[in-house]
């Protein structure tokens, strides 16, 4: 008996140990979702970021508004009429997320999880061997029983809208994507292939290689925002060269009229020269 308790004794170590080692990387690895965006002074912009062991791993800063179609039944209580909801992302969403070192995802839930949005980013190589990131996935979840943004839905019910074959927002790797222009993606729904658009803008972004806590690194600016600057410089630049021009020709003229004046004057009556 001594010798079978002596038995049973180790072979409960052995499985705590083992046990222990299979359970230590998810205790390692813990995530949570940080809901920041009472930090924000634009109310419509959320602040989102997902932690692991106590670190900032994922930032999201945006604006969003989801315009979904979905049926009514028209007057005549035969044909259905298609019309829009509008979903702002309120900044009292709930944030889960997971961290990893190639991909990345957030998952921004609101009102009892009737609504949430899942964004997937991924790291890969391009051309030259440059490594960036992007979005490569968003879905989103809705039920259109929910009566606030679906008033008298025909055959209401739960639906996911998804993108196909994403890459939107690529960033060089170990920089945030900064945009301040609307961002537009299409995703098509479950709900008759209906087309759901998701419109973002005021962006900041950054999936990977955060290297201090709640803070983005070097920003990228998108190329929409690059084209405005330069749109708004272009004038200021034109009136520059035009101003430079009209100095340097009243310059010429200058000298050129004082060289004229030290000239000696010729009489212009050729009878003249017959007394010189």
């Amino acid at each position: 008996m001594e010798l079978f308790g002596v038995r049973t004794s180790e072979s409960a170590r052995v499985l705590l140990w083992v046990f222990g080692l299979l359970f230590r990387p998810m205790v390692l690895a813990e995530q949570e979702g940080e809901n920041l965006s009472g930090l924000s002074t634009n109310p419509d912009k959320g602040i989102f970021a997902v932690r692991e062991n106590g670190t900032t791993c994922l930032m999201v800063e945006f604006a969003v508004k989801l315009t979904v179609p979905f049926d009514v039944l028209a007057l005549n209580g035969i044909d259905l009429i298609t019309e829009q909801a509008s979903l702002p992302l309120p900044r009292g969403a709930e944030i889960e997320g997971r961290c990893a070192s190639t991909e990345s995802e957030i998952h921004i839930s609101w009102k009892n999880n009737a609504y949430t949005l899942h964004i997937y980013f991924a790291k890969e190589f391009r051309d030259k061997g440059v490594e960036v990131w992007k979005i490569s996935k968003v879905q989103f979840f809705y039920d259109t029983a929910e009566t606030s943004h679906f008033s008298n839905a025909y055959n209401p019910g739960k639906h996911t809208a998804s993108t196909h074959h994403l890459s939107a927002l690529v960033t060089p790797a170990g920089q945030s994507y900064v945009c301040a222009a609307q961002q537009t993606l299409t995703l098509i729904s479950t709900d008759h292939q209906k087309g759901v658009t998701l419109s973002m803008y005021d962006i900041q972004i950054q999936p990977f290689d955060i290297t201090s806590d709640f803070v983005f690194s070097e920003p990228y600016k998108c190329i929409t925002d690059q084209r405005e600057r330069l749109e708004e410089a272009l004038p200021l630049v034109l009136g520059f060269v035009l101003g430079l021009i009209i100095v340097i020709t009243l310059t010429v003229y200058h000298f050129h009229l004082k060289l004229t004046a030290q000239q000696p004057q010729l009489p212009r009556d050729r009878s003249m020269y017959k007394n010189m």
